[in-house]
This record gives C-alpha cells, structure tokens and sequence, in this order.
C-alpha cells in the first residue's frame, strides 16, 4: 500500500470537481483521477492497466450498442420530419384549448421524447418548431420558451431514454423494468404539466390566445398523415413490451424504420445522413469516454473505501431513510442545475446508490426518482442545461424571461417528485405486474 486510502479517496474526489471546474471534461477529470488515485493506493503499474481494460470492456459491451441506435434513430427521425408532423398532431387535437400551443408543444415533446430519448434533443428540435408559431400567434416569449425548456425534460422520463439505458447499465439493473417503471411517471409528467398551464391561463388569460377549433374531420386527417410517427414510436416501444424484441434489437430495428422512412420521403440525402452519423457518433463517444471514466472512478472509489465510509456515515446519523431520500433529492437538484444530465448522475452513483441500496430502497424505484430529480435540475436556475440550449437558439431571448416561463412546470415537477417518493408503487407497479422484478 502506498497511501491511505480513504485519505486519497477524499483527495481524489476533492481533484476532480477542481478538474471540472476547470473545464475538463467529466469522462477525462475522473479517468485521470481514478488512474492516478489508484496508483497511490496500489502502485501505478497495476493502475495504468485499468487503461485498457475499462476501454476494451466498454467497446466490448453489446448492451452498449443501444445507445448508439437510440440516438441515430431519433436523428434519422428529426431529418424525416417526425418532429413536426407530432406537432401538427398535438395541435389538432389540443390547438383549440385556451394556451393550445402550450399544451401542444408539451404533447409532442412527450411524443419526439419517445422516438430520440434525449432531453436537450426534444428541446433544441422543438424550440425551432414550436416557438416560431407561439410567438406568431401572440403567446407569451416566457411562457412558451418554459414550456420548450421544460417539456424537452420528457424525453428523459419517457421511454425509451438513454440516461435510462445508461442507469441500468451501470448499476446492473434490467433496462426494460427501468422502461416500464417510467411509464406511469412519464404520464403524471404530462398530466401534471397540462393541469400547470390549464391553472396558468386560468390566473393570467392574456398568455395565450384560443387557437381555432379543428373538426373532427381535420383532425383524423392529420391523424393519417402522421402514421409514420406512430409506427415508429409503436414498432419500438411495442416490440420492447410485448417481448418481441430486446432492447438493443428494438433500438436497430426502429433506426432502420426512421432511415426507410427518411429515404421514403426523399428528406435523407447524402449530406444529411453523413451529418446524422457524425452526430450520433460523436454524441456515442462522449457517453462511452463518461462510462470508461466512471468505471475507472467507480473502481478507485471502492479500493478507497469512500462509498462504505459514506453509507456508515450517514447511517450513524440515525436519521429516517425519507429524510435522508429528500436530503438526496435536494442534493441533486443543486447538481443538476450545474452539470449536465448525465455527469451529474455518473459521478455520484458510486457513492449514492450504496447507501440508497442499503436503506432498503428498490434501485429500479430508485432510477426513475434519480432521473425525474435531475430532470427537475435541467430547468432551475442558475444553470438549468435546457434553459441555455433554448437561450443559445434563440438569443432574443433573455435567460430570465426563460426562467420565469419555467416556474409553473418546476412547481409541477415538485409534486410529481415528491408524490414518486412518498407513493413507490407509482412505479414499481407496472413492472412487477408484467413480471420484472
């Protein structure tokens, strides 16, 4: 032994926050510090092999490959006009509402959620949609940016979601119960978001106009015309449930049905579907260099001792497993509106999820209140990583207008979290109903 290892653990997990502070990015900050911290503790000899192993082990993953469809489905589906043809839907059916775009612009991030399951891609795709028509039509600059801002966090709780695939890749847990066990969340999600803008309007009438009332005939027309979208959110979450298909075979064959359908409607040329690999391949190598440092941090982690010390250290307090959930949950609120989505839960799940585990928690319960919590950090201030893509694609618009446009749907996010957290059959249900747990 060449240091004491809590003392280097303590030490390394000091560095790397001064590391991403600094701007390294997160995967590089706890690879670095995970290689260095466990040459103190062991030698570096033995540390430096973790450079091939935990690259080699990750390439190698087939559950891995999920992600990489995943996100080149939901390309291939933004370039074959899904986006907007779920917008036009949602209008049809919603349009005639007091605030209808509002409503509608939530409807289709649920709906564009579920076909790319990345929640800054529902908000950068729906803010060039949906935000020109609202404006248009007279509605609020606040409120219909906060409802892009905070419907594009839908497509992290609506299945298929790739921090999802992510969580349950890391913590061994299945993926398809994690899917499941989002559905009745990802419902109260929407619900909850409809009953925050109907009480909006209610207050202040002057938002959002009335949009005119769609015939019933209009709106199967559009209907029809939107069958592609509905077959490939059917296809893929259909063949995930009924068992038809794993999830990576779910995620290959709905990247497929997007590139035919693309091609079908002559939208995908040779520019465009170079333009959709290279996103998707640079979006899969950051996720891949976060999953090979977070292993690699995960393994220093345990050698130090840091995530046993801190489950006994918290245990020692004596305090209820609620009080300590809803200390975690304030925790990650914080972080979430700092790091983005998926640094801040890699980098606290070496510590976290031992202690959630130990309280008697369910971890799949646990992965969903974990991704609705850091869901709810995407929109608060003073980062909020949606509010700034919305900012950064419209610059017109003022961060603070943003975040007041948010607070209805924030307050909504509140009560859903914390009805998840004191009700755990919500999402427990649906899986161990169908046999998953």
């Amino acid at each position: 032994m060449v240091a004491d290892p809590f003392v280097v653990g303590t030490a390394g997990l000091v560095a790397m926050f001064v590391l991403i502070l600094m701007q390294v990015p997160v995967g590089i900050a706890m690879g670095v510090v995970g290689v260095v911290g466990t040459g103190l503790i062991i030698g570096f000899g033995p540390a430096l092999t973790l450079l091939g192993t935990e690259p080699a082990s990750a390439i190698s993953a087939e559950g891995l490959a999920v992600i990489a469809m995943f996100l080149l489905m939901g390309n291939l589906a933004n370039v074959g006009g899904l986006s907007g043809e779920l917008y036009r839907l949602a209008y049809a059916w919603l349009g005639h509402r007091k605030g209808g775009l509002i409503y509608a612009t939530i409807g289709a991030c649920a709906g564009f959620g579920a076909v790319c399951g990345s929640s800054v891609a529902t908000a950068a795709t729906m803010v060039r949609i949906a935000l020109p028509e609202m404006i248009e039509r007279g509605y609020s600059r606040s409120l219909a940016s906060g409802a892009i801002a905070s419907g594009g966090t839908l497509g992290m709780i609506v299945p298929p979601s790739v921090v999802m695939i992510l969580y349950a890749i890391l913590t061994e847990n299945s993926i398809i119960a994690l899917f499941l066990a989002a559905v009745i969340p990802g419902i109260l999600a929407v619900v909850f978001y409809f009953v925050a803008i109907s009480i909006t309007m209610r207050l202040y009438p002057d938002l959002g106009p009335v949009g005119p009332k769609t015939d019933w005939t209009e709106r199967w027309r559009t209907t029809r015309a939107s069958w592609a979208v509905l077959l490939l959110a059917v296809a893929v979450s259909g063949g995930i449930y009924s068992g038809i298909f794993t999830v990576t075979e779910a995620a290959a064959v709905g990247a497929c049905l997007a590139l035919l359908l693309a091609l079908g409607r002559r939208r995908l040329n040779t520019p465009r579907f170079l333009s959709c690999l290279g996103d998707t391949a640079s979006n899969t190598g950051l996720i891949f260099v976060i999953i090979i440092g977070a292993s690699v941090f995960s393994y220093f982690a345990t050698l130090s001792g840091l995530p046993a010390a801190t489950v006994a250290w918290i245990e020692s307090l004596g305090l209820p497993p609620l009080a300590v959930i809803f200390a975690l949950t304030l925790f990650y609120i914080v972080l979430g509106s700092i790091f983005d989505t998926i640094a801040a839960m890699v980098l606290t799940l070496p510590f976290v999820y031992p202690l959630v585990i130990s309280m008697g928690y369910d971890p799949i319960w646990w992965g969903v209140v974990n991704i609705v919590v850091i869901e709810l950090g995407m929109i608060t201030p003073p980062i909020g990583i949606n509010v700034f893509v919305l900012h950064s694609m419209a610059d017109d618009l003022p961060l603070s207008k943003i975040f007041k446009g948010v607070i209805p749907f924030l307050l909504a996010d509140v009560v859903r979290l914390v009805i998840l957290i004191l009700i755990p059959g919500l999402s427990l249900w649906l899986p161990g109903a169908l046999g998953w747990l």
